[in-house]
């Protein structure tokens, strides 16, 4: 009964409140789809200079399916998980082939996009069409456990779907949209998920299960995930006059496809790197060891080490590319980000 209550003061709240974010101007399914996917995973402010240029340099369907890889790989380049970037494309060229160019409407089609899942599909067919479709995010499903005490676990894909069509049952006749986007924005900027929410400022506190229980910070209950996987490594910056070593990444896997510094498995010493440099046909004339940095994946970690290194030769089975070919041109994960800067 709780959920028939919120429509309309959640709709005020948001119409008063609501952020000024750049996917919020002149909506289209096209710009409301870029940025779903570039905020999964990514904070807000990060995004927005990446989804500015990437809208600047390829404002349509069209434009994102003619790109060459190499470039929409360096567009994305610091927003990670660099699939979503190739499905994006694989989408785009779907929406050629499969539906004249026009981004398709129905929340079925929409959901049969690569990279497109149920909540994302929701995301456009409710925010660029108009339609009472949930998009049921992390936030979304932290403001309405809470608003109803709802302590079934959140991982759980049952307790998402009762949720979704919870939903469903109470989506306004028109502004279809900024409902969607209110629960987001409520979950993003009130119903806080780390710290204390700001229960003075929510419009739905009256009505708020967990805040008159006094389970807030109990609320939503997600099930413990498996600690990350530690891995270790040493990353080799080997430069021959103003070239840099690089290579490219087995095609499957973690950052499958992509360059990055020559890597070893484990932390090396100077002499493990020194007898690997020597087997590769390197002529080396300096190694000294550079940073240490660590990088988080969604479910391991990379412990990293680095050298170094100045060579006389460039040997073959490596890619040799200038600082500025490096800078401009090459997409090198976030991960190697501490060391490129030494670069």
């Amino acid at each position: 009964m709780k959920l028939n209550e919120i429509t309309e003061p959640l709709l005020r709240w948001y119409q008063a409140n609501a952020r000024v974010l750049p996917w919020r101007e002149n909506i289209s399914p096209y710009r409301t789809w870029i940025s779903e996917i570039m905020l999964q995973q990514t904070r807000v402010d990060t995004v927005i200079p990446y989804y500015e240029r990437f809208l600047t340099e390829l404002p349509t369907v069209a434009d994102l399916a003619a790109v060459p890889e190499t470039r929409l790989l360096k567009l994305w380049e610091g927003l990670g998980y660099y699939s979503r970037a190739r499905n994006l494309q694989k989408a785009a060229r779907c929406v050629i082939e499969k539906f004249d160019g026009e981004f398709p409407s129905s929340y079925d089609d929409i959901l049969s996009l690569p990279g497109i899942g149920e909540y994302t599909a929701g995301a456009i067919a409710s925010i660029a069409f108009e339609q009472p479709v949930p998009a049921v995010d992390g936030n979304v499903l932290r403001v309405v456990c809470r608003l109803t005490g709802d302590r079934r676990d959140i991982a759980d894909p049952k307790t998402k779907n009762s949720i979704r069509e919870a939903l469903r049952n109470i989506y306004p006749s028109e502004n279809c949209g900024d409902f969607t986007q209110s629960l987001m924005e409520l979950g993003a900027t009130v119903c806080l998920p780390n710290g204390a929410p700001r229960c003075e400022s929510c419009p739905l506190a009256e009505l708020c299960t967990a805040r008159a229980e006094d389970t807030v910070m109990e609320i939503p209950v997600k099930a413990r995930q498996k600690a990350r996987k530690i891995e270790e490594k040493t990353i080799l910056l080997i430069t021959c006059g103003d070239q840099i070593a690089i290579r490219r990444r087995a095609g499957e896997g973690l950052l499958a496809g992509l360059w990055e510094f020559p890597m070893l498995p484990g932390h090396c010493s100077a002499e493990e790197a020194a007898a690997f440099l020597e087997e590769a046909g390197f002529q080396v004339k300096k190694l000294e060891k550079s940073v240490s940095a660590k990088h988080i994946f969604s479910h391991l970690e990379w412990h990293m080490r680095g050298f170094r290194v100045e060579c006389a030769a460039m040997p073959s089975g490596f890619t040799w590319v200038t600082r500025r070919h490096l800078k401009d041109e090459t997409a090198l994960p976030t991960a190697f980000k501490a060391f490129r800067k030494l670069i």
